[in-house]
């Protein structure tokens, strides 16, 4: 009697636990609305296509589709791995996304740190929306305008090298600035766009801590060591083990941009490779032998960077 008792007491509490879920969720329909579209983007163009990463075990033919082509086991990674230029692919794709986290992730927090420090209102909005403007722009324009500075003929840096009687230099058909290249241009187009987040987290902060540490004598030196920085550092690894995750993803649109058979040598990486090998010629098994190595990688050193957090900080992604 006791037992059907409390049997009675859990199936009722969890039919109670059912239905306030269910009105939890038709009272903020709303937000559960957009989430769709979000979720489904997820679906249909991150999920969905790993349902095809077997093709990387076959000698896929588009024209016998999944079920006719011929499995060959690891034969596309053989390949690959025996790829003359894989060193080559492989070296330029992690050089470029380290040099990117060195130089490139840090500039937007001292961004957010500056813009913070601002008091006069107006003059922060225009200074904001300014700096946000650059992400808006494609690839090609960029590529456009910095083709304009750097050109040896008409750009403005040849221009200055020129009146100072120095001899002009092709700066985007030379492999030694290749990568300087990427890196800057990336930094002007998206620091001001990847500074959101930290804005929002400075902004989260208690004003009464500031307060508090004004009282107590603390100067702004202070204030940003001891409660700035700590109230960043959350968002700040975050963010930089979402980026070591992708390290094998070096920004396919930009290099696309800026490269030329004249600068292979330090920037065609895995994703320009993948390109030429899989739409202009038709080799779907070995790029997607290409797409599920970098997949494993990325997962690897996630797992490894979220473990290190975990051990320094105290936070993580799970």
């Amino acid at each position: 009697m006791k037992s059907a008792t409390v049997n009675e007491v859990v199936q009722r509490s969890t039919i109670r636990s059912k239905k306030s879920g269910w009105r939890y969720i038709v009272q903020h329909r709303a937000f559960y609305i957009m989430l769709i579209p979000g979720l489904l983007y997820f679906l249909v163009f991150k999920y969905l296509p790993l349902t095809a990463s077997f093709i990387a075990f076959q000698d896929y033919n588009i024209f016998k589709g999944f079920t006719g082509s011929e499995w060959v086991g690891f034969k596309w990674f053989h390949q690959l791995f025996t790829y003359d230029k894989f060193g080559r692919l492989l070296r330029n794709t992690l050089v470029i996304s380290l040099y990117q986290i060195v130089f490139a992730f840090p500039l937007p927090i001292l961004l957010a740190i500056m813009l913070n420090e601002i008091r006069t209102m107006a003059f922060k909005r225009i200074t904001q929306t300014v700096l946000y403007l650059p992400h808006f722009l494609s690839w090609t324009i960029v590529f456009g305008l910095t083709y304009m500075m750097l050109s040896p003929a008409q750009g403005l840096v040849n221009h200055i090298i020129s009146s100072f009687n120095g001899e002009t230099i092709a700066y985007l058909q030379k492999p030694q600035y290749f990568r300087s290249i990427i890196i800057i241009s990336g930094i002007w187009k998206e620091m001001g766009w990847n500074a959101i987040i930290f804005i929002a987290a400075l902004a989260g902060i208690n004003p009464s801590l500031y307060e508090a540490a004004r009282m107590d004598g603390a100067n702004r030196w202070k204030q940003f060591l001891h409660i700035s920085v700590p109230g960043l550092l959350p968002a700040i690894m975050i963010l930089l083990m979402l980026k070591i995750g992708h390290i094998m993803d070096s920004g396919f649109e930009q290099i696309y941009q800026f490269l030329n058979p004249a600068t292979f040598e330090t920037g065609d990486v895995l994703d320009t490779y993948t390109y030429r090998a899989g739409i202009l010629q038709g080799q779907y098994s070995i790029t997607t032998a290409i797409g599920l190595f970098k997949s494993v990688i990325g997962f690897l050193l996630l797992i490894i960077a979220n473990r290190v957090s975990k051990w320094t900080t105290g936070e993580g992604l799970y």
